[in-house]
C-alpha cells in the first residue's frame, strides 16, 4: 500500500507538527451521520479560513480528551471503499466542486482512511447543509470545530474577501521549470518527516502529490514553495532568500568581528545551519548555590528561543515584496534578528507582547509555515512568540524586545544576553 500523503501519519495522529485544528478524527463510518459531518469539514478545510493550508479527516480513529485513541478501531476494506465512493460523490455537490485526496493507511495493523483536504485556490466553497431543501452553506474552522460561517456575518464577510487570494508561496513560479526542482532535496525532506511518499518512484507524481507543481497547458510548472524548499539556489529566483549574520565587537556597530552568509541551500536548511552557528555564541554557565546543593544552570541565549526568533523571521517575511535578506546582528549584550517587511496590518505591539490575543490575520506564507512545522522547526500558529517569551523567562533572561516602524518596513526581535552572575 503506497501512501498518497507527504506526511507521517503517526505524527499526524499525535499532533506532532500539526495543529489539532487541522485534524478531525472519526471513530467509524456511517453515511447518515458521519458522512454529512465529513463533507462540511472538508468544505471548511478547503476554505482555509485560518490560513493553515487545509487539514485532514481521519476515519477509523476515535478521539478522547483531545487525543487519538491508539491502537485505532480501524475499518474494514469494504468500509474504506464505500466511504471513498460516498465522499467523492458528495464532494461534487460542494460549490465550486472540490475533491480531496484519499489515502488508506495501516496503523498498528489496523486499516484507516485519511482524507487530505488542502486549501483551495478557488475558495470560498459552500457545502450542503443536510436539510431537505438541499441548501448550501459556507463552512469554516474555528479552533477545532467546523462551524457555519453564515451564522457569523463578520466572519462570512471576511471569508468572502479571501476569494482568489492565493498566498505567494502557493503561486506558480513563472521564472522556472520543474527542472529547477531537486528531486534529491524532495526525497530528503520526505525521509526526514517520515512520509511513505518517499517510495513513489516517478518524480512527476511525487511533485504532484506533494503539491509543489501545478499543471499548465499540458505540462507541470513549479510553485514558489518548490523553489524555496527544493531548489539548490532559492536566491536565484527570490533575491534576498538568504540569512546574513554579522558579529560586532561593540554595541555601536563600529567594529565588525565576523560575517557569515547562509545561502545556496533551501530555506529550511539555511535555518538549521544558521541555528547551529548561532548556538556557538551561547555559552553554558553553572553557578553553585550557598543555600542548596543544586547548581544553577543557564545559557547566554536559550537554544529554543534562538530557534523561535529565527524561524519566525524566515516564516513571516515576504519573498515577494522584499529583496532584503533576513539579518542577524550579534552584539556583546544582545542578538537582533531583523526581517522585511514588518507585521501584517492588524497585528500590533500588544499582540506581540502577549497583552492581547492575536487577531485573525492570514499568514503571508501558508506553505512555508506548514513545511517548517512538519520539520518540527516551527510551532503551531500564534504559539511561537509565547514559547520565545517562556524560554527566555525559564533561562532567567530578560524578556525579548520587539520593534517595527510605522510604515511596517521591518520587524526586529532582540534577545538580551543573560546577565552575568552577581
Amino acid at each position: 500500500m503506497v501512501s498518497a500523503l507527504p506526511i507521517n501519519v503517526g505524527a499526524l495522529l499525535r499532533f506532532q507538527g500539526f495543529e489539532s485544528s487541522r485534524v478531525e478524527l472519526k471513530a467509524s463510518w456511517n453515511e447518515e451521520t458521519t458522512g454529512p459531518q465529513v463533507i462540511r469539514t472538508l468544505c471548511a478545510f478547503a476554505n482555509d479560513f485560518q490560513g493553515l493550508n487545509g487539514g485532514y479527516v481521519v476515519i477509523g480513529v476515535a478521539e478522547e480528551g483531545g487525543r487519538a485513541v491508539l491502537p485505532p478501531r480501524g475499518l474494514g476494506h469494504e468500509e474504506v471503499e464505500r466511504a471513498q465512493r460516498w465522499i467523492r460523490g458528495r464532494c461534487n455537490q460542494i460549490d465550486p466542486i472540490y475533491q480531496p485526496i484519499f489515502s488508506p493507511e495501516m496503523i498498528d495493523d489496523r486499516l484507516i482512511l485519511v482524507v487530505w483536504a488542502p486549501a483551495s485556490d478557488v475558495r470560498p466553497h459552500q457545502a450542503p447543509d443536510g436539510g431537505e431543501k438541499g441548501a448550501r452553506r459556507f463552512y469554516i474552522r474555528l479552533g477545532n470545530e467546523t462551524v457555519e460561517a453564515d451564522r457569523y456575518p463578520d466572519l462570512k464577510t471576511e471569508l468572502l474577501r479571501m476569494t482568489a487570494k492565493v498566498p505567494f508561496d502557493e503561486r506558480r513560479a513563472h521564472q522556472a521549470t520543474v527542472h529547477d526542482i531537486s528531486e534529491t532535496k524532495v526525497r530528503e525532506f520526505l525521509h526526514r518527516v517520515g512520509s511513505q511518499l518517499v517510495n513513489e518512484p516517478d518524480a512527476r507524481e511525487l511533485y504532484r502529490s506533494l503539491r509543489i507543481t501545478v499543471p499548465v497547458n499540458g505540462h507541470d510548472a513549479p510553485k514558489n514553495i518548490a523553489l524555496l524548499f527544493f531548489s539548490q539556489y532559492p536566491e536565484k529566483f527570490f533575491p534576498g532568500a538568504r540569512i546574513e549574520v554579522v558579529q560586532f565587537g561593540h554595541d555601536d556597530s563600529s567594529t565588525i568581528l565576523s560575517e557569515r552568509i547562509f545561502n545556496n541551500r533551501p530555506v529550511h536548511e539555511q535555518v538549521v545551519d544558521c541555528l547551529t552557528y548561532l548556538e556557538g555564541f551561547s555559552s553554558r554557565w553553572i553557578e553553585k548555590n550557598d543555600d542548596r546543593p543544586e547548581a544553577t544552570h543557564w545559557f547566554d541565549y536559550p537554544s529554543r528561543a534562538l530557534r523561535e526568533a529565527l524561524v519566525n523571521a524566515v516564516y513571516h517575511r515576504s519573498y515577494e515584496d522584499s529583496q532584503e535578506p533576513t539579518k542577524v546582528y550579534i552584539y556583546p549584550n544582545r542578538i537582533e534578528i531583523v526581517s522585511h517587511p514588518g507585521p501584517l496590518p492588524g497585528i500590533e505591539m500588544k499582540h506581540l507582547e502577549g497583552l492581547a490575543p492575536f487577531p485573525h490575520v492570514p499568514p503571508r506564507n501558508r506553505r512555508i509555515g506548514e513545511l517548517l512545522k512538519e520539520l518540527r522547526l516551527a510551532e503551531g500558529r500564534h504559539t511561537g512568540l509565547p514559547t520565545l517569551r517562556r524560554e527566555m523567562s525559564a533561562n532567567g533572561s530578560p524578556q525579548p524586545l520587539f520593534d517595527f516602524d510605522e510604515a511596517r518596513t521591518y520587524f526586529a526581535v532582540t534577545l538580551p544576553v543573560h546577565p552575568p552572575p552577581g
